[in-house]
């Protein structure tokens, strides 16, 4: 476990009790000198405490490993997340262990929670360090807790835990041009409290040494030079624009631009009242959605999506309405020439190039191994079902598995979290050899056998970029970037070489500057935050009463029936949404099959799905909370009919009235009052 010079470098001012931001590039090792730095503040530190905050689950498995090592037994390891099921108090587990590792969600939550065996104070700990600290802006968790943090600096509260940062890209922030990236990293430095950003000056040639870059190449392709498939959906579009008599919505018809213009469309028609547009929205949506699997795969897959959307609509709809039998009708007029037209179009041009990529990197000598990385859990899954029908690719021993998110928003496309930590075991050992993936393995994934990344067709930031590129950590590694000429993901990766270096400036310039300049526009820009936190506090205090919750009436976002008021709601757990009034249950369904949720929450298990009685639309799903069902609602399934018009919102704490806490005892006594009543 003995450090590299260049790490010894970095870590200096935290072992003299500093706050610092580690900017070390990925596979370089910031995890091993977080650890190292851990195990001398346990030793040097009287009543020390560590804690770890990670922002991804399997990071907290991965973390307890280096950090274990490290540590040698000497001292008590606990290690907290999501999916570990029935648990002691994270309070309790604090006062118990001498370091933590857990996701950045469960220290907030127990940072705010009012039962002692979950509480905890953020001055518990002596030292803090935050994983991927990049991630601390705006209103992340993790800035969420730092923001607590200045809060106690600002008023004199001591102790302050002391604050360590790892980062492999800070990033721009945007910013364009040094003065604005500048900017962003001075920011971050100051969401952190940070007395500086270190990275290797005097041992940098150890560190490039070390940690090569891999060969980075543009495999470009042209487009189709026929698209019978793509041409009949953008013509099957255009019907539906026509037919929905909107000339100011844009025809740019498969990019994410569409995809906006839609999704505001259904939002302003639902709260208008006008549930035919909405209807004609949401299929454009759809439409979209196959024309974009149809450029990043293939086109059977594009169909399937289809086809599963309106198999969905036609077995979960029990109001039909006017325009949906029209839209329903014209993709059934349409459904056996797009089909054949799927089975006999021209191949995918990027997915040719992609099989001529792993043929020459899985079909060379050694034990290749790698991941491609592409933007949407839909298009991982329809790649890895490409693969392993590809008879080309069969003879070079492709051994490949998804690794996409967790959570339950899509029943049929995401992975549970044992899902994931099985799939990165498996690639560790060998066991597979090439993973399809999306965002979820860019940051900290330790694969330091890793020689083949393929970032296929994505549109993302410098930051993703850097991240991805520090999977490939074997000698004579390769990063191809697979796109369509002239494409805007083309431009966009090269837009992302330019900001990176834009980075690397805004860095240095920061390091440089005097030391009581850095300090002064630190203290200004925690003050500006704290202000800044403070108004949007207030905001949403105001916005929160704006109206009185029994003003406020619940609709159906699909047919529009009245199912409640806003002052039937409660919060569960500050976050789980549950209709309370007992006559509610009139107006819904709930599935006999529970919801499958790869977690085991202390005092509630998911029930079935809930829909609505009228017309089919899923609202939810029924949570059991301590035996008493309650129906959990999510937030866009509703539309809010206030005393000024109605009003479709993003997220429950958006609403414009108060909703209180769920309280259990008086649930039950209520309820207990209504029965003697009966």
């Amino acid at each position: 476990m003995e450090l590299r010079s260049y790490q010894w470098e970095v870590i200096m001012p935290a072992l003299e009790g500093k706050n610092i931001i580690i900017w070390l590039p990925t596979g370089a090792g910031k995890t091993r000198a977080a650890a190292y730095v851990a195990k001398r503040h346990l030793e040097t530190v009287d009543r020390a405490k560590v804690v770890v905050l990670v922002n991804r689950v399997h990071l907290v498995t991965q973390h307890y490993e280096e950090f274990s090592q490290m540590l040698d037994g000497r001292w008590a390891i606990a290690t907290l997340s999501g999916d570990m099921g029935l648990r002691p108090g994270f309070g309790h587990l604090a006062r118990r262990n001498d370091l933590l590792i857990c996701t950045a969600e469960l220290l907030q939550t127990a940072l705010s929670s009012p039962e002692e065996e979950e509480h905890v104070e953020l001055n518990a700990f002596s030292l803090l360090v935050v994983d991927e600290c990049h991630h601390t802006h705006k209103d992340t968790v993790y800035n969420v807790i730092l923001s607590q943090y200045l809060q106690h600096k600002l008023e004199g509260t001591r102790p302050l835990p002391q604050v360590l940062g790892l980062t492999a890209s800070p990033g721009t922030g945007r910013a364009t041009k040094l003065d604005g990236a500048i900017d962003h990293i001075l920011q971050l430095c100051a969401n952190l409290d940070t007395w500086r950003i270190m990275s290797p000056q005097t041992h940098l040639r150890e560190l490039q040494e070390h940690n090569r870059l891999p060969c980075k190449q543009y495999d470009l392709c042209h487009r189709r030079r026929e698209d019978p498939f793509g041409d009949m959906l953008k013509r099957l579009m255009e019907q539906v624009q026509d037919h929905l008599e909107m000339p100011e919505l844009s025809r740019d018809f498969g990019t994410q631009t569409y995809e906006q213009q839609v999704v505001e469309l259904s939002k302003t028609a639902a709260e208008a009242g006008l549930q035919e547009r909405r209807a004609h929205a949401l299929h454009l949506r759809r439409y979209n959605d196959a024309l974009l699997i149809h450029d990043t795969v293939r086109a059977v897959d594009a169909l399937a999506t289809l086809r599963q959307f309106y198999d969905w609509e036609r077995a979960t709809k029990t109001q039909v309405l006017r325009a949906e039998r029209w839209l329903l009708a014209l993709f059934d007029d349409h459904k056996n020439e797009l089909a054949l037209l799927a089975t006999r179009g021209p191949e995918n041009p990027k997915l040719e190039m992609l099989e001529q990529i792993l043929q020459n990197q899985f079909g060379s000598p050694g034990s290749p191994r790698g991941i491609i990385f592409t933007r949407t859990r839909q298009s991982a899954h329809s790649l890895l079902l490409w693969l392993q029908q590809q008879p080309g690719l069969q003879a070079v021993d492709i051994r490949a598995e998804l690794l996409i998110g967790a959570g339950n928003s899509s029943q049929s496309t995401h992975m549970t979290q044992k899902e994931q930590q099985e799939v990165i075991r498996k690639f560790r050992d060998g066991t597979l050899n090439l993973l399809v993936a999306t965002s979820v393995a860019e940051e900290g994934l330790d694969i330091p056998q890793c020689n083949v990344i393929v970032r296929y067709g994505l549109l993302t930031n410098e930051i993703s970029m850097v991240q991805a590129r520090g999977r490939a950590r074997a000698d004579q590694s390769v990063y191809s970037f697979v796109a369509t000429q002239g494409s805007r993901e083309l431009r966009r990766e090269q837009t992302n070489e330019v900001l990176e270096v834009l980075m690397e400036r805004a860095v240095a310039a920061v390091q440089e500057m005097d030391q009581a300049e850095y300090q002064a526009k630190i203290r200004d820009l925690q003050r500006e935050a704290l202000v800044r936190r403070a108004a949007q506090a207030a905001q949403r205090k105001t916005r929160q009463q704006q109206f009185l919750a029994e003003q406020v009436q619940l609709l159906c976002v699909n047919c529009m029936v009245a199912v409640g008021h806003g002052s039937d709601l409660r919060k569960v757990e500050g976050t789980h949404h549950v209709n309370v009034n007992p006559n509610f249950s009139i107006y819904y369904n709930v599935s006999e099959k529970p919801v499958a949720i790869d977690r085991v929450f202390k005092d509630w298990v998911p029930g079935g799905v809930i829909s609505c009685k009228n017309c089919g639309e899923l609202w939810g799903l029924q949570m059991i909370y301590k035996s008493v069902k309650l129906p959990a609602l999510k937030v866009r399934t509703m539309l809010l009919h206030t005393p000024r018009g109605r009003i479709q919102a993003k997220k429950w704490s958006s609403v414009p009235f108060l909703v209180p806490d769920f309280d259990y005892l008086q649930h039950c006594a209520q309820a207990l009052s209504d029965l003697s009543l009966d």
